[in-house]
């Protein structure tokens, strides 16, 4: 058996071994991280051998930990991450490369279509009628998008919402509201084949799929880093939110709001959890909370993006596509019979 695992923001954790009479042996532990002393790596190797080969990370984290020397540094990597590269080579886990991805970055629609074309195009991954795919969101007024599970009652001011000409819309991932103006945010999706996130828990999964974006933005010059379980974020303050969607076929919808710039007072006037956060902070409080990437780079939304594609392509490779006509057929459909309906976007009210 043969597992691999890349530490968000660390090393690579390789992971060899045979499975016997049910119990795991000739483990072997390898990677580009650091460990002193030396011998801990035996010590480790020991530890996991013998162990139930679908043990949890969690039991073979107190395993390792019980074995290692009391003065022992482990960088880049930790008990935890050995786990997640014995349960990725136990399921079969696949690898970014193992895909031949598609970088979609198409024209405006409306929001709601935004909403719609991620569960079509996640659907679609897990049925296996298209390749996994990155896409770059672009929408043509403003919106409040709510989480799956919350109540728009509690969140949205309605009446500046349509004093705003914002479009209200319940996404089918859970997490907050956001409050996104067109040229103000950067929002991309990935739609993710189930079998990319094998082994791992929903936190390890989200700063997973993120990595490649924490690369991006520190090439950028921004110290991006991801703070458990959805943002991410910088020294100066929060950049954006994650959140997910796990589909029945085991396709995964992962996107992530990044703010741009910000209408801070807008904000407050249409979310009213964001306005109660910070009621008593006023609005330069909103400025520290989520902090513009335009403020932390000088650059213009499109040269953001631009980085961000190329990272990505340099890390997991992609080539440009495109939604097909059937897609967007698809999700026309379903805004008409699901998303612009008030059984829907009041499902909880």
């Amino acid at each position: 058996m043969h597992g691999e695992y890349k530490v968000p923001g660390g090393k690579l954790v390789v992971v060899d071994f045979e499975v016997s009479d049910g119990k795991i042996a000739d483990f072997r532990l390898s990677g580009d991280f650091f460990l002193e002393p030396d011998e801990a790596l035996d010590c480790i190797n020991r530890a996991v051998e013998g162990l139930n080969p679908n043990s949890t990370i969690d039991d073979f984290a107190s395993a390792i930990g019980a074995a290692l020397p009391s003065e022992v540094h482990l960088l880049g990597f930790t008990p935890e991450s050995v786990g997640v590269a014995v349960r990725r080579a136990m399921t079969g886990a696949a690898h970014w490369r193992d895909y031949d991805w598609q970088i979609l970055h198409e024209p405006p629609i409306s929001p709601v279509m935004n909403a719609a074309l991620d569960e079509v195009l996640t659907t679609a991954v897990g049925e296996g009628l298209r390749g996994p795919a990155l896409r770059i969101w672009e929408w043509d007024r403003p919106a409040v998008f709510i989480g799956s599970f919350q109540s728009v009652k509690n969140e949205v001011d309605e009446e500046q919402l349509a004093a705003r000409d914002a479009q209200l819309v319940r996404r089918i991932s859970g997490g907050g509201a956001m409050y996104m103006e067109p040229e103000a945010c950067i929002t991309y999706a990935l739609y993710v084949p189930g079998e990319l996130v094998r082994g791992m828990s929903f936190a390890d999964s989200y700063a997973f799929l993120d990595e490649w974006v924490l690369e991006a933005l520190k090439a950028l010059g921004i110290d991006a880093v991801y703070k458990p379980l959805n943002d991410i974020s910088s020294p100066h303050g929060k950049i954006g939110g994650a959140a997910q969607k796990r589909l029945g076929s085991g396709a995964v919808l992962h996107h992530v709001t990044m703010a741009y710039d910000m209408d801070a007072e807008a904000m407050t006037q249409v979310l009213r959890i964001g306005r109660e956060k910070l009621s008593d902070k006023g609005t330069a409080s909103a400025q520290k909370r989520v902090d513009p990437l335009r403020s932390q780079t000088g650059l213009t939304r499109e040269e953001i993006i631009e980085k961000m594609i190329a990272v990505f392509q340099q890390r997991h490779g992609g080539t440009v596509g495109e939604v097909t006509e059937g897609e967007y057929d698809a999700a026309e459909r379903l805004v008409a019979e699901k998303f612009l309906t008030e059984e829907w976007i009041r499902r909880v009210p």
